[in-house]
């Protein structure tokens, strides 16, 4: 039966880890490269009226962006993960876990500031 060929335990195919690996690693530049804009367009935004700052969104898009392949990195992770190696597994579900721990804290550092 078709359904039966992916199933808990089963090696995933040939390339699987390496694509893993790359995605992960991209999201993760990705998400770096966020930063240095994020903090740009706060500080534009908090020193001067102007309110033209391409800052921002260059920032959401990196960051978009990086969230895309933190996915793309986890469905394959998470549907092999009986079959990865240890290192693949966590390197596979890194990047995903640390958005959802940063989006976590800001959530609840604004309800308290």
């Amino acid at each position: 039966m078709q359904s039966d060929t992916v199933r808990a335990g089963a090696t995933p195919p040939f390339g699987t880890a390496r694509r893993i690996r790359t995605r992960s690693i991209w999201a993760v530049a990705l998400f770096a490269a966020s930063l240095p804009p994020a903090f740009i367009g706060f500080g534009i935004a908090n020193a001067t009226d102007d309110q033209t700052n391409l800052a921002m969104p260059l920032a959401f898009i990196f960051w978009t962006i990086g969230l895309l392949f933190a996915l793309w990195a986890a469905f394959p992770t998470l549907r092999y993960w009986d079959g990865l190696p240890g290192p693949v597994r966590w390197l596979g579900a890194l990047p995903l876990l640390s958005v959802s721990l940063f989006l976590s804290v800001g959530l609840i550092l604004g309800l308290f500031l």
